[in-house]
């Protein structure tokens, strides 16, 4: 197995024992992170997205599959299936993931999902009927980046206070 597509492998087994400290590990100190909901998370934002994420999970199940890599670049498939906080509702998420590599480590990170399908999951009829609309897809950006950022803040306080 390429030693790309080892790392991509540690940084899914990692995700599946919610361990975003090893998950942050695999990155490179500037990793660019891109997803239908957070765009554009650069270097510590990006390990912090899967900080906040793992660290709320109450019922996260992980798998992965499909994992291939080079020594540029690399793919895998994997999906999640979790309890959405603000509704209550189960999520079964598919996500197609694409790597760039540099350094030893993951330079680039971009998961593919269907947004829409995922707010239909995760924000019940509001998001089946209007999961696909722009307005709609801005406000779920909107608020996970709120969301990042309050967590930002709370990690940077509690730092400082040690």
């Amino acid at each position: 197995m390429h030693a790309n597509a080892s790392l991509i492998e540690r940084f899914y087994q990692a995700f599946q024992q919610q361990d975003a400290e090893a998950m942050a590990a695999c990155y490179h100190p500037e990793v660019v992170f891109n997803d239908p909901v957070f765009k554009d998370l650069r270097g510590e934002r990006a390990g912090n997205m899967w900080r906040m994420l793992c660290g709320r999970a109450t019922d996260l199940k992980v798998t992965f599959s499909d994992v291939s890599a080079d020594d540029a670049t690399g793919r895998a498939h994997w999906e999640a299936t979790y309890t959405f906080g603000a509704t209550g509702n189960v999520v079964h998420n598919v996500i197609d993931a694409a790597f760039t590599f540099e350094d030893g480590l993951i330079r680039t990170h971009t998961d593919t999902f269907d947004l829409w399908r995922w707010a239909g999951m995760a924000l019940g009829m509001k998001g089946k009927l209007l999961g696909w609309a722009p307005p709609v897809q801005g406000a779920v950006r909107k608020q996970a980046l709120a969301q990042l950022v309050r967590f930002e803040e709370k990690r940077a306080a509690n730092a400082a206070s040690e």
